[in-house]
């Protein structure tokens, strides 16, 4: 159950508790999304200082993938029962000593092994913050959190590759995981001090049926998609992780439509707008992870340019996806979800399909616009959908939508990336000294029409924007952010 807030009769707080939220969950966004790319361009170096190969090192971020996926399945039960507050600030300690641990780390299995608690750790930020900053803003103020919500997921995983060459080149690898503990341990005081509690409570026990179901699901189906397009399909270990995670995962689904408290909340799909908005949610990832995926090795196979320049021609994407928050807070209130989304998401299949046209990839400045323009128009359509799409959970309800929400998310991601790696298949090995660009094309189509096909779940959302509140709402706390939340308990937790 949750209580109200308490109001002492002195001084208020130097930090309202919703800036508060703002500034914790940035923070901890930012660690998160940049760690998930920061120690790509440094395995071969770890490798050398080890004296173990590529192949072993490459362990460190399959441990950090598979360990962050087993944690999506509990993190909305975890904050509903013990508190999205203690969840959120646990988690993000664990996180800050395990990137020290890394830091530290004396051998390769030391490495995996905090790199596999970053992972469980990381896993519960995005889900349980995520409830944290949507119970503290109601519908009509969300549209605001676009500029929060866009840093974490487009600037800091697009920083990571170039940031983590820097450091492992002028300092060391260890470097790549001593960043996050200053920022850590600031987040974390500031968000005992600044958070509000709330334990929502749970209707039940806790379903182990399902947790013992969905968990192994999850994380066998993310190693086979994350791997499978770099050791091949046919591989055995490949093979059968994604036969058994595609069994585990039916299984999941038949126990959690039985299940009297079911740990997951299949239920939510049926509500008018999440539903629609999951579903987007699952394609738009897919084509997005997709394109980012194959237009590199376009560019490449194209231009025979190098992997820097390649990623560079990509990295125009984020700058767009950090304007899209611009334009959702000015278009939102005027067009209304249904019809922004519509527009951007057919603009977005527009510009996707533009990047396989013969000729384009051959100019690099041609790639690097579209891509900008990928990131503007899609990144408008994800932020209106994610938005939109939590717009009739009740608050009880937010901490498993946003679980619920991160996992299909994150299998629709892996997805598009297996589907574009199965279209190049063996496009991508050099043939008399050059490259055959067409089934990269033909990858590039497919992200192009998931994108399309979007559009019609656009259709089901709301057609206006969320009611801002009353003007005489009274403020939450000492900044005068907006109307209380009643359901939140004071910092002193």
């Amino acid at each position: 159950m949750t209580a109200s807030p308490t109001r002492g009769s002195g001084r208020g707080p130097l930090i309202g508790p919703r800036l508060a939220v703002v500034l914790v969950y940035v923070a901890a966004m930012c660690m998160n999304g940049l760690d998930s790319t920061i120690v790509n361009p440094a395995l071969y170096t770890i490798a050398e200082d080890f004296g173990r190969p590529v192949a072993a090192a490459n362990t460190v971020e399959t441990a950090f993938l598979v360990a962050l996926a087993l944690a999506l399945p509990v993190a909305g039960w975890l904050g509903d029962r013990y508190g999205t507050k203690r969840i959120f600030l646990g988690s993000l300690a664990v996180f800050t000593a395990a990137s020290a641990l890394c830091g530290l780390a004396w051998n390769l299995p030391v490495l995996v092994v905090a790199r596999a608690v970053q992972g469980l750790a990381g896993g519960l930020l995005t889900p349980v913050g995520m409830t944290l900053l949507f119970r503290a803003f109601p519908p009509a103020e969300r549209i605001r959190l676009g500029k929060v919500l866009i840093v974490p997921t487009a600037l800091m995983p697009a920083l990571g590759p170039p940031l983590g060459g820097l450091l492992t080149e002028h300092l060391s690898w260890h470097w790549l995981f001593f960043v996050n503990v200053p920022v850590g341990v600031a987040a974390v005081l500031l968000g005992a001090v600044g958070l509000r509690e709330h334990v929502e409570g749970t209707g039940g026990p806790f379903d182990r049926a399902g947790f013992w179901l969905a968990t192994p699901a999850l994380g066998l189906l993310t190693y086979a998609l994350g791997f499978g397009p770099s050791r091949g399909w046919s591989d055995p270990v490949i093979g059968l992780c994604a036969a058994a995670g595609t069994v585990l995962l039916v299984a999941t689904v038949i126990q959690q439509r039985r299940a009297a408290a079911p740990l997951l909340g299949l239920r939510l799909f049926a509500d008018r707008h999440y539903g629609p908005a999951s579903a987007l949610a699952a394609l738009t990832a897919a084509g997005l992870m997709g394109v980012l995926f194959v237009v590199p090795l376009l560019f490449q196979a194209a231009l025979g340019g190098s992997a820097l320049d390649a990623g560079l021609s990509v990295f125009p994407e984020a700058v767009g996806l950090m304007l899209a928050s611009q334009a959702v807070d000015r278009l939102l209130p005027r067009l209304g979800p249904r019809r922004l989304a519509v527009a951007a998401l057919l603009a977005a299949a527009l510009v996707f399909a533009a990047l396989a046209v013969p000729g384009t990839a051959e100019n690099e400045w041609a790639v690097r616009g579209l891509m900008f323009g990928i990131g503007l128009v899609l990144g408008t359509a994800v932020l209106t959908v994610q938005i939109a799409g939590f717009e009739t959970i009740p608050p009880p309800d937010m901490g498993q939508a946003m679980g619920l929400f991160q996992i299909v998310r994150t299998l629709g991601g892996a997805l598009g990336i297996a589907l574009c790696a199965a279209l190049v298949g063996g496009g991508g090995h050099p043939g008399g000294g050059a490259m055959d660009a067409g089934p990269f094309r033909t990858a590039v189509w497919a992200t192009a029409a998931l994108v399309a096909v979007s559009a019609l779940f656009a259709l089901r959302l709301p057609r206006a924007a969320p009611e801002p509140p009353p003007t005489g709402a009274a403020p939450d706390d000492a900044d005068g952010a907006g109307p209380a939340r009643t359901e939140e308990r004071s910092p002193a937790s």
